[in-house]
């Protein structure tokens, strides 16, 4: 039996929203990191991008669950001598919601140029309001999710 390996002209990339409205932020970083990465396809090769675009709506909606809000953290360095920066998820969230999806997808990526570039397929918004209704995305549920 032979190994099918995709090839790039075999993709054909479609268009994925995500309601986060309610759900979980393990959950939907999960679900949208697998429609990045291509491997909810059946033409799944890890060498290849085959992935697809995702728009995540309702980021101000999304939920932490137990004390994460207080007790999760977000850590990065600035590359200076004592540049260590921490940011509480609560004060996170109030903020700018977007960015802990978009922290949360970017750490379950591949740390290359593969996981840089899937990346860029991610459109995350606050509120219900997108401007990806032209490519007529189709609606994806959350895993684990019920509603």
């Amino acid at each position: 039996m032979k190994t099918y390996l995709a090839k790039p002209a075999d993709i054909e990339r479609k268009w994925f929203v995500v309601d986060a409205a309610g759900a979980p932020l393990g959950r939907v970083a999960t679900t949208v990191a697998d429609i990045l990465t291509g491997k909810v396809k059946t033409i799944y090769t890890p060498n290849v991008d085959c992935g697809d675009f995702v728009v995540v709506i309702n980021t101000d909606k999304l939920v932490l669950t137990g004390n994460k809000l207080v007790d999760k953290k977000h850590r990065w360095h600035t590359g200076y001598v004592g540049g260590l920066k921490e940011i509480d998820y609560g004060t996170l969230m109030a903020k700018d919601s977007t960015k802990a999806i978009e922290y949360a997808v970017k750490g379950m990526l591949p740390k290359t140029s593969l996981g840089r570039k899937q990346f860029t397929r991610l459109h995350v918004y606050k509120d219900e309001a997108h401007r990806h209704e032209a490519q007529q995305p189709q609606k994806v549920e959350v895993k684990g999710v019920r509603r």
